[in-house]
């Protein structure tokens, strides 16, 4: 169940995050700050897609372990978006809520996997 709907979420984020990209280079005129946060804030999701297919269950945590990162690192660069004037504060809230939400599930999906393995 988890999984499924950090599936939907990662992908929905994903979308966010393109059409964050597409604000910052056509509106903004931002394109190297907007280039890590579009390459972090998509992987997360093709890194969830990619656990889901993995080939044992350590497979499966270490792909998801780095869609973990990724999300870290996103927030990162939301962050210092916004401290820098490119976002306001408001959509960057918006954003980071979720990107932690995803933070949150994929950090129990991994708690969750690692005991059941043990």
């Amino acid at each position: 169940m988890s999984q499924s709907i950090i599936k939907d979420k990662s992908y929905k984020f994903a979308i966010r995050i393109v059409n964050l990209y597409k604000y910052l280079t056509e509106v903004k005129r931002e394109f190297i700050l907007s280039k890590q946060v579009l390459r972090s804030g998509t992987s997360i999701g093709a890194n969830v897609e990619e656990s889901l297919g993995g080939q044992s269950d350590r497979d499966f945590i270490a792909k998801l372990s780095i869609a973990y990162k990724e999300a870290r690192e996103t927030k990162y660069w939301i962050r210092l978006l916004q401290d820098t004037g490119y976002l306001k504060q408001e959509f960057a809230k918006s954003i980071l809520c979720d990107c932690e939400e995803i933070c949150k599930i994929i950090g129990k999906i991994r708690s969750t996997m690692k005991t059941n393995c043990s």
